[in-house]
């Protein structure tokens, strides 16, 4: 290491040859850090870096960007120094070179609070402002991942988020997410990631509801809902899976955005989706189930949606998928049986009760817990539910659980319930229609 820097210094003709060697050493972790250690290691490569020869300049953007992989953070802080240098070529002619410059950004903001303490007074987010609007996807997809990294360290809802809301980015990362599909699916991935965190930090909702990203987003999951081919680009889950968990926690945070996208076929593209990635990408059937429940918790609309689209079964098949599946589905039937006997007496005409019968048996007490809710609320505005669950043995199901200290309580309120004879208090009437849904 010490050889190479000695033969990058000396200015001999054999100096890129020694940066250009010095470059795939730097890919060690080992090297890395000796080479940090070295006197005037970085103030070598920041001169070369600087320098008027733009092949030099090149390899040695080359050797930070590969110092800047290191997860290290005494090897980040020693490139402190270079970060003010970084900023100031973005802006150059060279794409090749300003993404270098970009994904070395990216990397030292991961790893170290100092990094990023001393780019914000340096004013990064102006400076990415101004690139957003570069024609090259490269640059985009390099920008993208910087905002990325930046909006998800743990100052960011503090110090890092108000003042992307205060530059030009929201807009602009709103548009190349929707757009992705006809640009950079690469780029439009790392700007929804960032549209995510930005809503995650709780400090965001109003601003990014203004710019109209609620119906923009709604419009681009149906856009790529309805153009998933046989072989979808590869990808195209990435995409889907930020925009399903930006809608999600918009809806959560903010009241009155079901009014705002009362759209039944927001339900058909979410399990189009379903359809279509559930058996390659199964983390898609927890982010889809995730905004179907937010859609459903409050708003009848799509509750009454779900079922006259006969989406139900689709739904059912979801239960065994996994644990948290599982409980999703629960909540999503908890949601539609809550708005009353109508919606009740629908969940029984489609049969729900037979699949229900085995989570009763599963050793997961949350899973349970929830069946137990769902299965309360049948019972509670339906009495042919109930006495069709003692008919199939749920009575059996219920008694295995009420000495579970978690269960006992809602498992004996259960067995009281089901045993009174129908038509009995505890039962509301079932309504025979869904005249009464909105």
């Amino acid at each position: 290491v010490l050889e190479l820097l000695k033969g990058v210094q000396r200015g001999s003709q054999n100096r890129k040859k020694s940066l250009s060697r010095l470059h795939w050493a730097l890919q060690n972790k080992e090297t890395q850090q000796k080479f940090v250690r070295l006197d005037g290691s970085i103030r070598t490569l920041i001169g070369l870096f600087t320098s008027s020869l733009a092949d030099m300049q090149m390899e040695a953007a080359r050797c930070l960007h590969e110092l800047s992989h290191s997860s290290d953070p005494a090897v980040a802080e020693a490139c402190l120094p270079v970060t003010s240098y970084l900023l100031t070529y973005l802006s150059g002619p060279s794409v090749e070179f300003t993404e270098l410059c970009l994904y070395t950004l990216g990397n030292l903001v991961v790893e170290s609070e100092a990094v990023r303490k001393q780019l914000l007074p340096q004013g990064i987010i102006p400076v990415l402002a101004s690139c957003i609007q570069s024609p090259h996807e490269a640059v985009l997809e390099g920008l993208g991942y910087v905002l990325s990294q930046l909006l998800q360290a743990k100052e960011a809802p503090a110090e890092i988020v108000p003042l992307v809301l205060d530059s030009v980015l929201p807009q602009h990362m709103l548009r190349l997410v929707c757009s992705g599909l006809k640009t950079s699916i690469g780029a439009a991935v790392e700007f929804a990631w960032c549209l995510h965190y930005i809503v995650c930090s709780r400090r965001a909702d109003a601003a990014l509801l203004s710019l109209g990203a609620l119906p923009a987003l709604t419009s681009l999951l149906l856009d790529l809902a309805s153009e998933i081919p046989p072989d979808a680009p590869e990808g195209l889950e990435l995409l889907i899976c930020p925009v399903l968990r930006c809608l999600s926690n918009l809806l959560a945070e903010e009241t009155g955005c079901q009014v705002q996208i009362r759209d039944e076929r927001l339900l058909i593209a979410l399990f189009l989706i379903l359809q279509h990635f559930s058996q390659q990408h199964p983390f898609m059937v927890p982010e889809c189930l995730w905004l179907l429940n937010n859609l459903t918790a409050d708003e009848p609309f799509f509750c009454s949606a779900l079922l006259s689209l006969d989406l139900l079964p689709a739904l059912l098949r979801l239960l065994p998928c996994s644990r948290m599946a599982s409980l999703l589905v629960l909540t999503v039937l908890c949601n539609i049986a809550e708005k009353g006997p109508a919606y009740c007496q629908q969940l029984h005409q489609q049969a729900a009760l037979p699949l229900l019968l085995p989570t009763l048996a599963l050793p997961d007490s949350e899973v349970v817990g929830q069946c137990l809710e769902l299965l309360r609320l049948l019972f509670l505005h339906c009495p042919e539910a109930a006495a069709d669950f003692v008919r199939q043995g749920g009575h059996q199901a219920l008694k295995q659980h009420q000495d579970t200290p978690q269960l006992q309580e809602r498992a004996r309120a259960l067995l009281d319930m089901v045993g009174q004879p129908l038509g009995a208090s505890a039962f509301s009437s079932c309504q025979p229609t869904l005249s009464a849904f909105s």
